[in-house]
C-alpha cells in the first residue's frame, strides 16, 4: 500500500489527464524513476512557464505519448526536485497533500509542503 505525507493511504492525483510515473493517476515512484514523481500539484501559469524555461515544456501536447499538454488548474505528478527548484524561485504550484507520496518527505519537510496546500 502506498502512503501519502501524512502516513495515510495515497489518493489519486488525476486521471484526466492521466498522470504519474506509471500513468495510473497516482504520484508514486520506483527506483527507476530518476525524477521521483511524487508531488501532486495543481499547476499554475507561473509554474508552467518556469518549467518550460528550465527545459521541461509541459504545455505543448505530445500526441505520440498521449500527452495533451497541461493548462493552469490541471493536476499533475511533479518531480520533487523540480517542485523544490520552483519553490526556491518563487514559482511553486500548490499541492494536494493527500495525493503527495510520503517519499517527498525525504527531500522536503512536512512544514514546507503544508505551506503549499491546495485549498
Amino acid at each position: 500500500m502506498e502512503l501519502n505525507i501524512f502516513g495515510d493511504t495515497l489518493i489519486p492525483c488525476c486521471t484526466d489527464p492521466m498522470t504519474g510515473y506509471f500513468r495510473d493517476g497516482f504520484c508514486r515512484t520506483i527506483s527507476e524513476d530518476t525524477g521521483t514523481h511524487t508531488v501532486c500539484a495543481v499547476v499554475t501559469e507561473a509554474f508552467l512557464e518556469y518549467s518550460a524555461s528550465r527545459g521541461n515544456d509541459l504545455m505543448t501536447p505530445i500526441p505520440h505519448w498521449n500527452f495533451p499538454g497541461l493548462q493552469p488548474g490541471d493536476k499533475w505528478c511533479l518531480c520533487i526536485s523540480r517542485w523544490l527548484e520552483a519553490e526556491k524561485a518563487g514559482k511553486a504550484p500548490p499541492i494536494i497533500l493527500e495525493a503527495t507520496h510520503q517519499k517527498s518527505l525525504q527531500y522536503a519537510s512536512l512544514t514546507l509542503l503544508q505551506q503549499y496546500a491546495a485549498v
